[in-house]
């Protein structure tokens, strides 16, 4: 039975159907991503979704989609569905679907007259290619399949648009073509199991429109172009595989790599293995260096991100090599004392004061997990230059005061997490003292002490154990609001933000905090009553003046409610972390029935994945990315930290 299940029912409801997403990516870097009943909503959706480097370094949605229909009579039926502009919908294939499973991989169901006929899609792991297996179940009389492919061969922030620049000839390979439409891109080859006839009729089908993107507030009409379609004769029960890949398959092998990668999955028959099965999806391999991507579908790679999510999508799984291997190409990237914010090759930015802080959360998660001993001797090095270039100045006004706590930021320029800019203007600037940014301070140096007192280092140890001692009461005596008992969130001069935002939990579950044990549950009591919600914490207490619970519009809107009051999943995770150390055992039911609940959401939005964010008010309904590294990472995290409190052991490994 399978673990994840739609409302058939409902499956021909559109409103109910283009709210689900499929995603699939590997480790080469491409994706396949769709609507569950195959409808492209975003511009970003794609059958093969694939990186360029030779041209911008940006992922280029190759192959858009794929009409199949069935002729049946001299009688075509067309299984798919487009939205066009003017709210057209054409063809309207949805309405031939009965049934949708999702384990091991996703299957639709099609049902046509006397026609039952099936459709499996998968992604090779480690090549560019991605398979599609169609099974006709049930036929009373001859049938023949024809498939219209959709090329777009673009970026997937642009959008393709009909031109005469096209390449429109083709070249025959075994089983089906190869065809291009710039100079300069790769070939995409489409190749089937058995012999196809080609029919070669180059066209534009224009104003398909991206309903995501319209209401995101960006232009949502795109061309697209079909070299030509496919047909073939298929026998009741006969199975047939399409192929599309950048490399020449060969088409006698498709059935074995089909079934190769089946056995390769992670099954999605529960609430965790389909959280393992996600994390998987952001860790890519581009030659050498493994990195993480934040997430789907805009994402790229996000330091900050990488340091937080590393943990639960890597050590988890008992995979030390890869968390290793993601690490240190994030260090090759450090500059200074500072890791690159976004961006890639020459256009990186290096505009975050917390990403090097969360480098040492990181560190100490793995030495949890693997019991290295040898982690100062491999990355003290650069540990010592965060510390001692923060302390003693760095970009972005970043120092150390004589009380020990860290300043950071100037006017114009966002450093924390909490970064959303609105007309070059920082939404939640946070100069000065920023609370998780002192927390995540105090505990590195703790942590660093820690290795360089067991690596004999005394002389850095006595060097910084001075500032440790006195940063506890430095932080109560700026951050903490005896008055209401929780934590400012930033401090400048004399002024104090007395928002009620989440940055405070992390003085409470990180491994060093610098407040007492009745300071952590006046701020667990306050997060847990105007933050916490069934899908993380707000950003922002709805009680504020500025609290914004919808993450809808345009650009401007939405990055004005992105800390103002969205849900953040990951942001859960230290809380329950905190929360478990504070009540121990006594806290696993509170903390078990908050992650079971996102159970739930596991059909919505991404299907399998957990979200990027949620709106701050009920129903909390799914934004942002489909499916979000550190959302996943910390869900995993907490079901272990779960796991770990009734147990009282820590896992070492799997």
């Amino acid at each position: 039975m399978d673990y994840i299940k739609f409302d058939k029912s409902k499956l021909v409801n559109l409103e109910y159907s283009l709210t689900r997403e499929l995603l699939r990516s590997n480790r080469a870097g491409s994706y396949a991503s769709t609507t569950i009943i195959g409808c492209n909503t975003r511009k970003y959706h794609g059958l093969l979704v694939s990186p360029q480097p030779q041209l911008d370094g940006g992922m280029h949605v190759l192959l858009s989609s794929l009409d199949e229909s069935i002729i049946q009579h001299d009688q075509e039926f067309n299984l798919a569905i487009h939205k066009y502009k003017n709210e057209k919908y054409s063809p309207k294939g949805h309405k031939y679907v009965t049934d949708f499973a999702f384990d091991p991989n996703p299957i639709i169901t099609y049902a046509v007259g006397g026609v039952k006929f099936t459709k499996e899609m998968l992604f090779v792991g480690n090549t560019d290619a991605v398979i599609t297996k169609y099974t006709l179940v049930e036929a009373h009389s001859p049938t023949i399949l024809r498939f219209r492919p959709f090329l777009a061969y673009r970026n997937i922030h642009s959008l393709s648009k009909a031109n005469n620049d096209v390449e429109r000839k083709y070249e025959s390979i075994p089983n089906g073509i190869k065809v291009r439409m710039y100079q300069g891109y790769p070939y995409l080859n489409l190749q089937f199991s058995k012999a196809v006839d080609y029919v070669h009729a180059p066209d534009w089908y224009f104003d398909f429109e991206y309903m995501r993107e319209k209401a995101r507030g960006y232009e949502a009409l795109e061309d697209l172009y079909t070299p030509g379609y496919f047909e073939m004769p298929v026998k009741k029960g006969e199975s047939v595989y399409f192929v599309a890949s950048l490399e020449e398959e060969d088409p006698k092998t498709l059935a074995r790599m089909f079934a190769q990668e089946i056995k390769r999955r992670i099954r999605r028959d529960s609430f965790e293995n389909c959280l393992a099965n996600a994390a998987q999806q952001f860790i890519l391999k581009r030659g050498k260096k493994y990195e993480l991507i934040a997430g789907f579908h805009w994402f790229g790679r996000v330091t900050r991100d990488t340091f937080i999510a590393l943990p639960g999508l890597t050590l988890l799984q008992g995979d030390f090599k890869t968390f290793k291997a993601i690490l240190e190409n994030s260090l090759l990237e450090m500059k200074g004392p500072l890791f690159p914010n976004s961006g890639v090759g020459l256009k990186l930015e290096y505009n975050s004061v917390d990403a090097s802080l969360w480098l040492f959360w990181t560190l100490q998660q793995y030495i949890k997990y693997s019991g290295d001993k040898t982690v100062w001797k491999q990355y003290g090095s650069y540990l010592k230059i965060i510390l001692n270039s923060f302390r003693e100045g760095s970009q972005y006004n970043i120092h150390m005061l004589d009380s020990g706590l860290l300043y950071a930021g100037v006017t114009g320029s966002a450093v924390t997490w909490m970064d959303a800019v609105v007309d070059g203007k920082p939404v939640t600037p946070r100069i000065g003292l920023a609370v998780e940014v002192n927390a995540l301070w105090y505990n590195s140096i703790c942590f660093a002490i820690e290795l360089a007192s067991e690596a004999g280092e005394k002389e850095f140890a006595d060097e910084w154990k001075p500032v440790a001692d006195r940063i506890p009461a430095a932080f109560t005596e700026a951050f903490w609001y005896k008055d209401k008992n929780y934590l400012y969130d930033y401090v400048h001069g004399d002024f104090a933000d007395k928002s009620v935002r989440p940055n405070q939990v992390f003085a409470a579950s990180l491994p060093y905090s610098p407040l007492t044990d009745d300071q952590c549950k006046g701020v667990l009591d306050r997060v847990q009553s105007e933050l916490l919600t069934p899908r993380g914490l707000r950003t922002l207490a709805p009680k504020n003046v500025a609290y914004k619970p919808e993450y809808t519009g345009g650009p401007v809107q939405r990055d004005q409610a992105y800390h103002q009051g969205s849900v953040f999943p990951w942001l859960f995770g230290h809380f329950a972390e905190a929360w478990l150390k504070l009540y121990e055992q006594s806290g696993i039911a509170f903390i078990t029935k908050i992650y079971k609940g996102f159970e739930e959401v596991i059909t919505e939005h991404g299907i399998g994945t957990i979200s990027e964010l949620y709106d701050g008010d009920p129903p909390y309904r799914p934004s942002g990315a489909i499916s979000q590294a550190w959302s996943v990472a910390e869900l995993l995290r907490v079901h272990d930290l779960l796991e770990t409190a009734k147990t009282g052991k820590t896992r070492k490994s799997k």
